[in-house]
């Protein structure tokens, strides 16, 4: 934000030295990033915060210095004078999208003469924007005083050729799909639905908020005008400047929330100034439509609170005269707080911390000495922290890096992997980054994607992992919010299996964890499963099949996985237990079993854990697979594996063992069909 120092100075009194005062407002929160000179004035360029869209104008800059040194201010109180018939009775407007447009006012004025703006007035616009851009030129009265009451209160305003308005009528809608529009920098734009428009009976003329049109501005044969000051919603003035790529003075400070009182402060202050120096006649009353139903709340500080959070004790008198000098309203005051309602210019005035910081930086934040003593509690970590701190050292200790990428994605890849919903993406019409415009509901394409960049960069050996949320579609409202735990390695389908296995260990995660096999897009079929824990859907794991690999360009075999997080913490042991180890010997049995060629792992673990009392088994570990034709028949193969038993209150027999061993072999007959290979 440039502002002019002889501008500043019809509002307050600049009597400090211009360094002291730059250096003032950057402690305040306006950082100062540079002053040049402009011909006998000053252009300073302050930092604006987004949440001070007041200070977005000379006004507001000076209520600042005001406040900082305790001066006193004087603004316009502008009341032109209405000759004309009433505004309303030949012309209408007309609000059909209140949630983009939720206020528009107009004021008509006729019989204007077009000429230039006096020269105080262009000299001081000159200096907001002449360092901004150096082919800057005034361009008549009218035109340059909507741009200086915009400097001046940061409310803009737009000026059109009444005549050049059809239909005696202004209609704020929605774009249609594919409705063309040439703005005032002679520019075709393509609109789409989401839009907003200020358009006459039969055209738009405006995109609102953002640009007015090439044929309903201003020019030499102008005579009649009417002057717009609305309010417009931010978040559409925000996406449909970022989707047209076009930016003006105006977007830029309708994308904040403006002071609704400011809007018909600046259609009188630019009427009175275009009587002024255009002449013409005002036309009675305001075209008001709609309304701004927003409303600040009253805020109660404690007293007690500025000395705890600041570490300084501050004067009651003191308080109070920043508080009312920054417009502040006393509601009312006791021993121990103060309730006050903000200005409606200073929407970020929500909370008793608001009002702290508010008086830290207007009493001077150099005034806390730096060994001041503050209250402070100890914090602690929550369980989600302290689970994904153990995930993240188990996870680099078995050679993976961690990952971070983009919650929004390209729409294609939540059709191609997404295992979680079948429902379409929440998606956005002005992307952040381009062709990016859904968020994501699965970690796994932006991880591939990673990996692709990196093999083609010379790094073919990447193992990767992310914690990040994913947005799962629901049937209404917003998406729900899921942590995962997203995993892609260039191992195989049995080591990603170890490494979860591994990260449930480090996590001593408290259940029974499981896999069952399944059939998901961009995996193949004999190497993807679904994953469970204590019952309970936990994630997804496999290896990506070739018309995977060729969609992501990548060059060599790659597995996934993806579990919820949700189910690590609570399934997590995150207090050491102590438990006692037997000091009694163990004794294995290896069990070859014939069984059908469908029958996977899994069902055979499970049925090998139904057969037995978990506090005996201590292990069960998967050997090999042998396949005879032959001699077992088609589609049969044998399952080699071992079973580990101890008992913890004395040592176990081979009698015992081979009852047990027994037991399996009955289970696995009964359940699954198979035999013991003798």
């Amino acid at each position: 934000m440039l502002v002019s120092w002889n501008w500043l100075t019809q509002y307050v009194a600049l009597d400090m030295n211009r360094e002291e005062l730059e250096n003032r407002l950057a402690m305040s929160g306006l950082n100062h990033e540079g002053t040049e000179s402009v011909f006998d004035d000053l252009a300073i360029d302050l930092e604006v915060t987004s949440n001070r869209p007041d200070c977005l104008g000379h006004i507001g800059v000076a209520r600042e210095i005001a406040v900082l040194y305790d001066l006193p201010i004087s603004f316009p109180n502008p009341n032109p004078t209405a000759a004309g018939p009433p505004a309303d009775s030949e012309f209408t407007v007309t609000i059909e999208t209140p949630e983009l447009c939720p206020r528009y006012t107009a004021r008509i004025i006729r019989g204007v003469k077009i000429g230039e703006s006096p020269q105080w007035m262009q000299d001081q616009l000159r200096t907001v924007f002449l360092p901004v851009s150096r082919d800057w030129k005034p361009v008549n009265n009218i035109v340059d005083i909507t741009n200086y009451v915009l400097m001046e209160c940061g409310q803009p305003l737009h000026a059109f050729d009444l005549a050049k308005l059809q239909g005696q009528q202004i209609k704020i809608r929605e774009a249609a799909d594919g409705e063309e529009f040439e703005a005032i920098d002679h520019h075709v734009y393509k609109l789409s639905p989401g839009m907003c428009v200020i358009a006459d009976a039969n055209r738009p003329v405006a995109i609102a908020g953002i640009m007015g049109g090439a044929d309903s501005e201003v020019g030499d044969d102008t005579v009649d005008i009417l002057i717009e000051s609305a309010a417009f919603s931010s978040m559409a003035t925000r996406s449909t400047s970022r989707a047209l790529n076009l930016h003006s003075p105006s977007s830029y400070r309708f994308e904040r929330a403006l002071d609704p009182e400011g809007i018909e402060w600046a259609a009188n202050r630019a009427c009175e100034l275009i009587l002024e120096h255009g002449g013409g006649t005002l036309d009675e009353g305001l075209i008001d439509v709609g309304a701004t139903n927003w409303k600040p709340e009253p805020v109660v500080m404690r007293l007690s609170q500025i000395e705890r959070i600041l570490g300084i004790s501050i004067s009651v008198e003191e308080v109070k005269r920043i508080l009312l000098a920054l417009g502040n309203t006393e509601n009312s005051s006791d021993k121990s707080s103060i309730t006050i309602t903000p200005p409606t210019w200073r929407r970020d005035l929500m909370r008793e911390a608001d009002l702290l910081e508010e008086i830290a930086r207007i009493h001077g934040y150099e005034k806390i000495p730096e060994d001041v003593g503050v209250p402070m509690a100890a914090s602690f970590k929550s369980d989600w922290d302290r689970i994904a701190a153990k995930l993240r050292t188990t996870m680099t200790a078995v050679g993976f890096d961690e990952s971070l990428t983009a919650s929004v994605v390209p729409n294609a890849w939540t059709q191609t992997y997404s295992p979680w919903s079948d429902k379409a993406p929440l998606r956005t019409i002005s992307p952040m980054l381009k062709g990016a415009d859904a968020l994501r509901t699965s970690l796994v394409p932006s991880l591939l994607e990673v990996r692709r960049i990196n093999q083609s960069l010379a790094n073919p050996d990447v193992e990767l992992f992310e914690t990040a949320k994913i947005y799962l579609p629901q049937e209404q409202g917003l998406p729900r919010e899921q942590w995962t735990l997203g995993i892609t390695s260039g191992q195989s389908f049995y080591h990603l299996k170890g490494v979860i296995e591994t990260i449930l260990s480090s996590l001593k995660v408290n259940g029974r964890f499981t896999i069952e096999s399944t059939e998901q897009d961009l995996l193949h079929t004999d190497y993807s499963a679904s994953l469970r824990l204590n019952g309970e859907h936990f994630g997804f794991i496999g290896e990506v099949d070739a018309a995977g690999l060729k969609t992501f360009s990548l060059r060599s075999p790659a597995s996934i996985a993806e579990i919820r997080m949700d189910l690590l913490v609570q399934n997590s042991t995150l207090i050491p237990q102590h438990s006692q180890l037997s000091s009694f010997p163990a004794i294995t049995r290896d069990l070859n079993i014939v069984v059908a060629e469908s029958v996977r792992w899994d069902a055979l673990e499970t049925s090998v854990l139904s057969a037995m009392d978990a506090d005996i088994l201590e292990d069960i570990t998967y050997q090999e697979t042998y396949r005879d034709p032959e001699r077992d028949g088609t589609d049969m193969k044998r399952v080699l594996f071992t079973v580990k038993l101890r008992r913890n209150d004395q040592t176990m027999t081979n009698e015992e063992a081979d009852k047990v061993r027994e037991k399996i072999v009955s289970a696995i007959e009964s359940q699954l069909d198979g035999k013991l290979l003798g």
